[in-house]
Formats: structure tokens, C-alpha cells, sequence
């Protein structure tokens, strides 16, 4: 999400910044701000809410001069889309712009409060700032005093500080949040992603978590957050123009797939913090006469989002006791919908543009239910048109088939099922609190369940030639069948059908032979042996089963031909890791068919005609 760009060398820094941030526009945003020392070491900071044309605008007005400083493009977690929120951030001679989250932000900002402390923001952002001035009034350099304010923080977080106590210096930190240095003659950069540089330099350094860098005009210097030096070499970045935007990856979808730990953290950010049992969104979601006046909920949208409604909809149910029904946008307002002012509406599109969901939203409108916007694009036309809005916040998607979206879909209705549940009064704050810890792993699980690509692409080699493909799920992992089977048909173009693993035998099961792959999803859950039983009958009809798994058996070893090993996590969540190796399975197949992975034939991205 939010981009991050610091320059220190000989030339004026402020267009080097401001041209670092328009290539980091794709990573979305809704505020940026530069902030350089002068020639007399005094820090200067314009900031500006929107696009940034408006900060190009107020430069032209009011320059800033400078050979060090920092720049950053902002996407709304802590605080409002404001001028005052946006970074970068100052206290006293110190300015901070920041990626990621401060967990630990309420306790943190009641302590500065008690010491004195006068915060100008709502951000987190501007504790670290805080925190860092008052190390510096102890006596301590910037780089130390830096490293004593990262073990204070709790969370994902990268930062890079600027202060006039030290006038030639960036130090820079990494935990989760990406972070890259790169190496310059008789000048440095620092950067949240390799476009930012690639213009001026293309030796980088990719920081890793625990890392702190101090960056000067003649040197870099790599430490651990403890202190101890790091000596690693800048590698030379080969890519092009194009290739950068894609991370140096071959494509937009395998640089979406490995974005979605990050995009995880961008729609938790601000919403839940760990240790503690609330959700709060930007603004309230529900009714103004409160959860106790919905009486159902109707979600409407299509394709992935449908399917991402399906797994909200076994979410709402069980946690808030609240029935839900799924419609395809197309089909709601043709067919005298049963719904009206009782009914909450949920609006679900990537895209916030797509046709069908807009004019399901009118039949809504016209009977009066409340409306809720599920969607990734801020101002969209689906956003405009509800009564509240959810953001999922994953940024950009190129590649037609979503990935990041898809998954940051079923994060943002699992967020709304705990919060809509513990408003109704069904979860206590023990509850809330059990539910919401493993969503503050599922970033590292689901780079666990990447590392598997491996194993995956032997695996999609192995079945590639297939001309058609059976999914199988049960319960919340039904829907994950249905979307294997859609990324797998639009990027492949294989055939391919999901279906739940009990109803196979009332049709599908005919398909079945020595030459279908059958997919299925089997977790350790309440339906476990009833799947194994189901895999059994695929068995016994000679189909090449793949199975994706947290649980291995000596009977799953017996039937499957392949298995995926997933980390576990608990039920509701279970969808967003099975889900991954089914993202990686097809992405290897389509590479190993050939077909264009970005841009499949037929399809669009946003589909904005009826």
C-alpha cells in the first residue's frame, strides 16, 4: 500500500523524491508529504490530501531546497485521509514516515499524553516521532536512538527517519513491511520497492525483518536492531522498466500472490490490534438504529467476490446468528427480491465499477435496506452509492484474475462477522479475543504456504496436459473448490468444475477416470472423514487426486497421489490457506500451457457493462 522514498547525495532532493513517488503511485494511496533539511540543516514539509498532483502543485508554489530528505504516499489506516495525517510526521527536530502498523498504538499514545507529549494526528505514525525525540534529548545518536524506539513497537512495521540533529543521516528500519537500499555514487537511496530507484541507480539491497540501515551520501551501513553489523553486498537489478512495476517477477499475478501477506496487514491495520477482543472500522457499518434491527443479510456480487460471499456468509451465520443469503448481482433484481428495511445489503466488488452489482443496489434502494459497500476502490461508484463502506485495501490489481482482493474479501468479512457478533452481544471480549489472534499470523502462514511453490509446479507439470479438472470441498471450504476451479479455467483455460465433495456423487462422479485430476480441499475439521470417505469413491473410479491439507494421514497418504501441506489455522480462516497453493497451482499451469496469466482472452478486469 503506502510507498516510502529517502534520498541523501548532492542534488536537490525534493524532485528525486517526488519522482520516486509517482512511481509508486500503483501501490495506492490517498495523501503524500516530502519533508528535506535546508542548507541552514532546518527541516521543510509540505504535505497534501488526494493525488499527487496536488503536492506537485504546492511545491511549484513553495519549494523546498535540500540535499536529504524523505518522501511517502499514505493510504488511511490510523486517522482519516487528512493533511494532518499524512505523512511525513515531526517532534521536535524529527521527522518519520512509516509503513505498517503499530499494535501497541493505544498504550503508546496514553504514556506520550502522560508525559506531555502534544500529538497533532491520529496516526500511529507520529508516536514513533515522539519517541524518537525524546531518546535523542537523552543523549543518544539517531541510529541508537532509532533502535531503541523499534523495541518498544509491537507490529509490522518499516520507518525512515529524518532529524536535524543529524543532517547528513537516514536511518531506516525493517520488520514485515518491505524495504530496499539502494547505492548510488556520492549518493543513497531508501525505498519501499525497486521502482522508486531504478532511475538513478540499479545496485539494491533488500533489507530483511529485524534490519536497520544508516544511510549517508558515501556509505550504507546494515546493523540487526541490536547493533551488530551486517555485511551483505547490493545485488545488480537487471529488470526493465516494466518488469520493475511487477517486482521482478515474470508476471502481475505471481507479484499479486506474493503481495498478499502485505495486503493482509494493510486491511487489518487500524481495525484490530492483538491482545485486544474489538473491531472498529472507519465509520459504522450497521444500521443507525443498530445490529439488532437486521433481520437478514443479502449480499450481491459476482465471480470471485460471489464466491468470497459465500465463505462471508457461513462466517455471519455462525458467529451473529444472522441469515444470509448470497445472490448473483445479475439475477437479484429480476426475480422481486424479498428483502426491505430490515435487510442489510452488502454490495461486494473488487472494482466498486461492476454494472450488475451497481443496479442489484438499486432494487436494494428502492426497498429501503441499508447498504454496505465490500470493495478495494475508495470513491468507486459502488462506495458512492451505499449507506457505509468497507475497504479492503490490498492496492492495485493488473492481473485480470484477482488473488490479493480474493483473499483480503473473506479478511474484511471475517473482521465484520466478529464485530457485528460482538455487537449483538453473542461473543464476550474472551471470544472476540480468541478469534481475532490467528489473524495476526495469517501474514506469516501464508508465506509458509508460498514456499510450497516448489513442490506445486512439479505438481502442475505433472497434471498441465489435463483438459479437465474436478475441485472438491465441504463446509467453509466449498467455496474454495469454486474458486480453484475459476482461477484454473480463466487463466489456463482448462475446463474445470468445483463442487461440494457430497454432492459429487449425485452427477459429477460420471466424469470421473484415469485421466481427470480431482482437487480437493480437506482440512482437519468436523467434515474431515467424511471427505477422506468421498476421496475414497474417486478412488475407486481411478482419478489422480491432489490434496490440499493442515492434517496428513496414512489413509490421505493412501488415496492421494500428491498432497499440499498447508499451516493450520482455525476454521473460518482455513479458506485463506487452502486457497493459496490452489493460486500457485493454476498460475503453474497456465505458464506451463502458455496462455497470457495477465490478460486471459475474453475477460476484464472490471466489468462495467451489464
Amino acid at each position: 500500500m503506502c510507498g516510502i522514498i529517502g534520498y541523501v547525495g548532492p542534488r536537490d532532493a525534493s524532485p528525486i523524491l517526488l519522482g520516486g513517488l509517482q512511481r509508486l503511485e500503483y501501490r495506492g494511496y490517498d495523501s503524500a508529504g516530502i519533508a528535506t533539511l535546508g542548507a541552514g540543516g532546518a527541516m521543510d514539509i509540505r504535505r497534501a490530501v488526494g493525488k499527487l498532483e496536488n503536492l506537485s502543485h504546492l511545491l511549484g508554489t513553495a519549494p523546498l531546497a535540500g540535499h536529504i530528505g524523505i518522501g511517502h504516499t499514505r493510504w488511511a489506516t490510523h486517522g482519516r485521509p487528512s493533511e494532518g495525517n499524512a505523512h511525513p510526521h515531526k517532534a521536535g527536530p524529527v521527522a518519520v514516515i512509516h509503513n505498517g502498523i503499530v499494535e501497541n498504538y493505544v498504550d503508546l499514545r496514553a504514556a506520550l499524553l502522560k508525559r506531555g507529549h502534544k500529538l497533532k494526528s491520529e496516526t500511529d505514525t507520529e508516536l514513533i516521532a515522539h519517541l524518537i525525540e525524546e531518546r535523542l534529548n537523552t543523549g543518544l545518536g539517531l541510529a541508537a536512538a532509532v533502535r531503541a524506539v523499534v523495541s518498544e513497537l509491537r507490529g509490522s512495521f518499516s520507518i525512515v527517519v529524518l532529524s536535524e540533529t543529524a543532517p547528513g543521516t537516514l536511518v531506516a528500519a525493517k520488520t514485515a513491511t518491505p524495504m530496499v537500499l539502494g547505492f548510488g555514487a556520492g549518493e543513497n537511496f531508501v525505498a519501499s520497492d525497486i521502482p522508486a530507484i531504478l532511475e538513478h541507480t540499479r545496485r539494491a539491497l533488500v533489507m530483511e525483518d529485524g534490519e536497520l540501515a544508516e544511510v549517508t551520501a558515501d556509505a550504507i551501513h546494515l546493523m540487526t536492531f541490536a547493533g551488530a553489523p551486517i555485511d551483505r553486498a547490493p545485488r545488480q537489478i537487471e529488470w526493465d522498466a516494466v518488469a520493475a512495476t511487477r517486482g521482478g517477477f515474470q508476471h502481475y499475478l505471481r507479484k499479486e500472490i506474493a503481495e498478499q501477506p502485505q495486503a493482509w496487514i494493510d486491511t487489518l491495520s487500524g481495525r484490530a490490534s492483538a491482545g485486544s477482543p474489538t473491531v472498529t472500522f472507519e465509520h459504522d457499518l450497521l444500521p443507525p438504529a443498530g445490529p439488532h434491527a437486521i433481520s437478514r443479510i443479502v449480499m450481491v456480487s459476482a465471480g470471485a467476490s460471489w464466491i468470497s460471499s459465500l465463505i462471508g456468509k457461513f462466517m455471519i451465520e455462525e458467529l451473529a446468528g444472522i441469515p444470509v443469503e448470497v445472490d448473483y448481482s445479475a439475477e437479484f433484481r429480476y426475480r422481486s427480491p424479498a428483502i426491505d428495511d430490515r435487510t442489510l445489503l452488502i454490495a461486494v466488488s473488487q472494482s466498486g465499477e461492476t454494472a450488475d452489482t451497481l443496479a442489484a443496489m438499486d432494487e436494494g434502494r428502492r426497498h429501503g435496506s441499508h447498504m454496505v459497500a465490500l470493495t478495494n476502490t475508495v470513491d468507486s461508484s459502488i462506495a458512492r452509492k451505499a449507506h457505509a463502506q468497507l475497504y479492503t485495501r490490498c492496492g492495485p490489481e493488473i492481473s485480470v484474475t484477482t488473488t490479493k482482493c480474493f483473499l483480503t474479501q473473506i479478511e474484511a468479512f471475517y473482521l465484520f462477522a466478529i464485530h457485528l457478533a460482538a455487537r449483538l452481544g453473542r461473543l464476550t471480549e474472551r471470544d472476540a479475543e480468541e478469534l481475532l489472534r490467528p489473524a495476526f499470523a495469517i501474514p506469516q502462514q501464508i508465506k509458509a504456504a508460498i514456499a510450497q511453490e516448489r513442490h506445486i509446479e512439479k505438481i502442475a507439470r505433472k497434471y498441465g496436459k489435463a483438459r479437465d479438472f474436478l475441485y472438491l470441498g465441504r463446509g467453509i471450504n466449498y467455496p474454495v473448490a469454486l474458486e480453484g476451479a475459476l482461477k484454473l479455467k480463466e487463466i489456463s483455460y482448462i475446463h474445470a468444475e468445483g463442487y461440494s465433495a457430497g454432492e459429487m456423487k449425485h452427477g459429477p462422479i460420471a466424469l470421473i477416470d484415469d485421466e481427470m485430476p480431482v482437487v480437493v480441499i480437506i482440512p482437519n475439521d468436523t467434515v474431515f472423514e467424511k471427505t477422506l470417505s468421498n476421496l475414497k469413491e474417486v478412488e475407486s473410479r481411478n482419478g489422480r487426486i491432489i490434496a490440499v491439507t493442515d492434517r496428513r494421514t496414512p489413509e490421505l497418504e493412501e488415496v492421494a497421489w500428491d498432497i499440499i501441506d498447508v499451516p493450520a489455522t482455525n476454521r473460518f480462516l482455513m479458506p485463506v490457506m487452502t486457497t493459496i497453493p490452489l493460486q500457485l497451482l493454476a498460475y503453474h499451469i497456465a505458464v506451463y500451457r502458455g496462455t497470457d496469466v495477465d490478460q486471459p482472452r475474453n475477460l476484464a478486469k472490471s466489468v462495467t457493462v451489464e
